[in-house]
């Protein structure tokens, strides 16, 4: 009974005015990290608006909107827009779904496959976006940050003979469609739009491959993991490669067999510390500038990296189909 009192005391101390924006036209407004927590959120009839929620949430439906901007912070569900229009879009979810809806531009970070539906002339590029708290809001709302399926996109309605979406230019720059906010308050909060500060490793996706050579890379979770793979990228974009793709999730030791093969044995008793992070990168010499630098740089640590440019394509395929029936997409 005593529960059942805190819940219904902390729902009547919610005030619902304060998750949602509705009817605004012509304003930049936003929330401040810490202030959502976690709570859903509701944006609807607005217009010429630049809208900023700085922290994580539930879920947010976006109604019957147009010419806006919109930035999402981590958001543990789902993302719904309906009945929108010419808008800019930065955010990072769990399931992004896009319905009657035209002239969208998004910038992503969506753990399962975004889905459009009755929609034409959406757009998609990765999520690139920092400032301080974005970390810990990804844990906040279990989210990975190498779990961004943003290019993979799944149309409900296709029509033959045209695309209701595609993605956009791989130098788009974000801030030319998301740009920052200008306000006293929200300007507080030290946002960053370089690449190589994104909090989610910036991936060319399905966008075509430069090489006909890849290279895939998996490191075994302990307490340096994510520095480990973010320094691993760094020190390989700057090489002129490119990262493909990642992913973090879990393996068994028939998981693990499928996909290193003879050399699962070193691997298996890491397997039960935590996920895996593996990375594809393309570029011609990505095998070998990766085992370069994964010798040079992390040295006593054991990471799996693929051995030759011809065996490189069966790894890649054999982990990103083992991680895409595992993950459900």
């Amino acid at each position: 009974m005593l529960i059942i009192l805190k819940v219904c005391v902390l729902f009547l101390q919610v005030d619902l005015k304060d998750y949602m924006f509705s009817g605004l036209k012509d304003v930049t407004v936003g929330r401040l990290p810490g202030k959502v927590a976690g709570q859903q959120f509701l944006i609807q009839d607005c217009e010429n608006c630049n809208i900023y929620i700085f922290d994580h949430s539930a879920t947010v439906t976006i109604d019957d909107c147009t010419n806006c901007v919109i930035f999402l912070g981590p958001v543990k569900g789902s993302v719904f827009f309906r009945n929108c229009r010419d808008c800019k879009c930065a955010l990072a979810c769990q399931q992004f779904r896009v319905r009657d809806c035209r002239k969208l531009e998004v910038f992503l970070c969506c753990a399962t496959q975004p889905i459009i539906e009755s929609s034409t002339n959406i757009k998609f590029s990765c999520f690139q976006w920092y400032y301080p708290e974005l970390a810990f809001q990804f844990k906040d709302a279990g989210l990975s940050i190498f779990n961004n399926t943003w290019s993979s996109i799944h149309d409900f309605t296709p029509v033959s003979g045209e695309h209701n979406w595609s993605l956009l230019p791989e130098d788009a720059v974000v801030q030319d469609h998301v740009p920052l906010p200008t306000t006293e308050e929200l300007k507080a909060v030290r946002v960053s739009t370089e690449a190589s500060r994104s909090i989610v490793p910036v991936s060319r996706g399905q966008r075509q491959k430069s090489s006909d050579e890849s290279c895939l890379v998996v490191l075994f979770a302990g307490d340096y993991t994510i520095a480990n793979a973010r320094k691993l990228i760094d020190e390989m974009v700057a090489k002129g490669f490119f990262l493909v793709q990642t992913k973090e999730v879990s393996m068994k030791a028939e998981d693990a067999q499928r996909v290193f093969h003879e050399k699962a044995p070193d691997f298996l008793p890491l397997l039960n510390k935590g996920p895996v992070i593996a990375l594809e990168f393309n570029g011609d010499g990505a095998v070998e500038g990766c085992q370069l630098i994964v010798n040079e740089t992390f040295k006593g640590t054991k990471i799996f990296v693929s051995e030759s440019k011809e065996t490189a394509p069966g790894d890649v395929d054999s982990f990103y189909n083992f991680a895409d029936i595992q993950m459900g997409i």
